[in-house]
């Protein structure tokens, strides 16, 4: 794990990032860059060098999840106001829940994401889920180490051939889940306000209200950012607006959806069952209600950990930050409407000599 230290100050272009696990390939590119010097800080135990550190940095890797980065490392107004160097941020994953982007648009920061690093793997999870849920994978686990005297009906499953399944988004990862329910001769319909009728076409699916998904889906699975627009989206009134036993899975964001409301229509029989990859509070607490249905199943926000799309997001990651600090407009720029004057700045990290 690379430290310059003292020797950061000697490279032109000053890049940080914290010692959360993060696939060796991010420090191996960036150790490759002409130019550029990384800085490994701690994320606990010493928070007047890592606030040192990040006070001179020009760019900062920034973990994407929540739960596991400490509050004072967030990328708030509070500490960017203590970085007045600070050029470009890139969260290590596909959200940016870390990171105030209007906060960075204001100081003239550039930040992006890893929007597609980890969409094959999200795709694939979604199916795990739901095929966990309709087929009582889980449920039948438990029963063959625990119990006796049950017959193979007392387990009996459904189909997901032949099903609707309704997309909340229909970004990278709702793309593939798109084209993935074809093979299982499922219907796709997909809401996503940000794409006009036939971009949603084009993406595998047929566009709807959401009012419409909602009704017409037997499996609803959410694959949408949580920002002000989709905090508590799919709330108590949503849940019962979806169909009888209808099943719910998400993959985005805890806090999209309400998980008391799924509780309660899971608990009252009007949602057949749920698979969850993303709570409010992660990991959930063992005594959280939605644990305790045999109807539900759950997973730690690991749709998109898998060795092939850590490395991918890595690997993104520091391609994208090499390409800022050289004044390379990146691919997934989160606020592009920044872009000129942050690279205004980069210009000016490194004046030419006269």
């Amino acid at each position: 794990m690379p430290d310059f230290g003292s020797t950061l100050q000697d490279f032109p272009k000053r890049l940080c990032r914290l010692d959360l696990w993060l696939n060796p390939v991010f420090d191996q590119t960036i150790g490759a860059a002409p130019g550029i010097g990384l800085s490994v800080l701690p994320a606990r135990g010493d928070d007047a060098r890592t606030l040192a550190g990040l006070k001179t940095a020009h760019a900062y890797h920034v973990s994407a999840a929540k739960d596991e980065l400490p509050r004072q490392w967030f990328v708030n107004a509070e500490l960017i106001a203590q970085c007045p160097d600070l050029v470009c941020v890139s969260s290590g994953g596909a959200g940016y829940d870390t990171v105030d982007v209007p906060a960075c648009t204001a100081a003239g920061i550039a930040v992006v994401n890893q929007a597609g690093g980890n969409a094959a793997s999200v795709a694939e999870h979604t199916y795990a889920l739901l095929l966990a849920v309709q087929r009582r994978v889980v449920e039948s686990h438990q029963r063959l180490r625990h119990d006796t005297g049950f017959s193979r009906e007392d387990l009996m499953g459904h189909e997901i051939h032949g099903t609707v399944i309704g997309l909340v988004g229909i970004g990278q990862i709702g793309s593939r889940v798109a084209r993935i329910a074809q093979g299982f001769g499922m219907r796709v319909i997909a809401h996503d306000p940000l794409l006009d009728a036939d971009t949603i076409r084009r993406r595998g699916a047929e566009p709807v209200s959401l009012a419409d998904l909602l009704a017409q889906s037997d499996v609803v699975s959410l694959h949408c950012p949580l920002d002000a627009s989709t905090r508590g989206l799919v709330d108590a009134r949503a849940f019962a607006a979806m169909k009888p036993g209808a099943v719910f899975i998400s993959t985005a964001r805890g806090g999209i959806h309400d998980e008391a409301a799924l509780y309660d229509a899971l608990r009252g029989g009007h949602l057949r069952g749920a698979g969850l990859d993303v709570w409010q509070q992660e990991p959930p607490p063992h005594d959280a209600p939605l644990l305790g249905l045999p109807n539900v199943v759950a997973t730690f926000h690991t749709a998109g950990v898998t060795h092939e799309a850590r490395r991918n997001v890595a690997q993104s990651s520091a391609t994208q930050l090499i390409l800022m600090l050289r004044g390379e407009r990146p691919p997934q720029l989160v606020n592009p409407e920044v872009w000129p004057i942050a690279v205004a700045r980069i210009a000016n990290l490194n004046p030419p000599p006269y």
